[in-house]
């Protein structure tokens, strides 16, 4: 790797000095490493010292050679660390929205906004992913169990006010709480039926249940689980 100079990206370049699209990348996450550190009031041994902390060594000077430009590789291992020890994702360390004008997201690509490479980075874009309906599901399931926690916690809540109501008002509102709240773990429960049918369907990892949800999930075939009929209500 050639010696750059490591604001690029962060200034206006001349055309016939772009580095390659590694070069580039490295050169995109060394200055971000750089800007971040010094903001943070951090020497490069205070940084080697806090990946250390965190459990993957990276010495003062592999961080010296990489934000000079002497390093040849930079490896995802690392950037994951360095951005846990510069508080930040490390997203923000290979398209630093506010910071960089342009990133190149692929070779042979045009420079783009460093917006729009994330969103496409993190799968928010609109294009075609032959597994975009994995993710879908997976998102609809996290906000499905996300508001069944809520609701089961409201729910508890409504019922505590039940117990202490002390009037036949405040009983009566307490009670109208819980039956909203029963409704929307109904709703969720419901939601995260039909996630997790389509996420079985394609074969997908079923995302853990906690055992308060336990009765989203079908019962095991061959299982004795007690089933009320109908008439029997």
């Amino acid at each position: 790797m050639t010696q750059h100079d490591f604001d690029a990206g962060y200034e206006d370049e001349d055309e016939d000095d772009i580095p390659e699209w590694a070069d580039h990348v490295m050169t995109t996450v060394a200055a971000e490493v750089r800007r971040r550190r010094k903001e943070l009031r951090m020497s490069a041994q205070d940084l080697a010292d806090r990946c250390e902390e965190i459990g993957h060594p990276i010495p003062r000077n592999v961080i010296a050679n990489m934000e000079s430009g002497r390093r040849a590789n930079l490896p995802l291992v690392d950037v994951m660390v360095l951005a846990k020890a510069l508080r930040t994702n490390p997203i923000c360390l290979i398209y630093p929205i506010g910071y960089a004008a342009e990133v190149q997201r692929l070779p042979y690509e045009q420079r783009i906004a460093p917006w729009e490479a994330m969103v496409w980075f993190i799968a928010q874009d609109s294009g075609s992913l032959a597994d975009r309906d994995m993710l879908r599901y997976q998102r609809e399931h996290i906000e499905a169990l996300s508001e069944a926690r809520s609701a089961m916690t409201s729910e508890s809540y409504a019922q505590y006010a039940v117990e202490q109501a002390t009037s036949a008002t405040e009983r009566a509102e307490a009670l109208r709480d819980q039956a909203t709240c029963l409704e929307r773990i109904d709703k969720a429960k419901q939601r995260l039926r039909v996630a997790r049918s389509f996420i079985r369907r394609d074969r997908g990892l079923l995302p853990y249940l906690p055992p308060e949800l336990a009765d989203v999930d079908p019962p095991e075939p061959g299982s004795n689980t007690n089933t009320t009929k109908e008439n029997d209500l």
